[in-house]
């Protein structure tokens, strides 16, 4: 069990501040320039993973970057993020708890989905 959480810690730190990156651009978009929920979270979404996968690429997972990597995560990260912002629309959530449930399942789905596919090991 503890394998499968190995890098966790990192991936969390890393993760602090691409929410903090993530919640800015939101509320910037949603608030400030009236943008839906769901293209909001998008928005931000792409410029805070982005920063999220170099670092964790360097720092979590030691490993190169790639251009087929970022796509990969980008697409399926983007998915969840914009999924979870039509629900926030279409149940007219609060934007807090909107980027605040996405925060959560960013984190783990993120985490897992990173380690497991997009940066994993390679058998030679």
């Amino acid at each position: 069990m503890r394998r499968l959480w190995k890098g966790l810690s990192s991936y969390t730190v890393i993760g602090v501040a691409n929410t903090l990156i993530h919640w800015q651009v939101f509320f910037l978009l949603s608030v400030a320039a009236g943008l839906r929920q769901a293209v909001s979270n998008l928005a931000a979404f792409c410029v805070a993973a982005s920063f999220s996968f170099y670092m964790n690429a360097l720092y979590t997972f030691d490993r190169k970057l790639s251009v087929g990597g970022y796509l990969l995560f980008m697409v399926a990260m983007g998915a969840l993020s914009f999924g979870v912002g039509h629900v926030g629309d279409r149940w007219r959530l609060h934007g807090l708890l909107t980027v605040a449930l996405f925060s959560a399942l960013s984190l783990v789905f993120g985490f897992l989905f990173s380690k497991y596919v997009v940066f994993r090991e390679r058998s030679a």
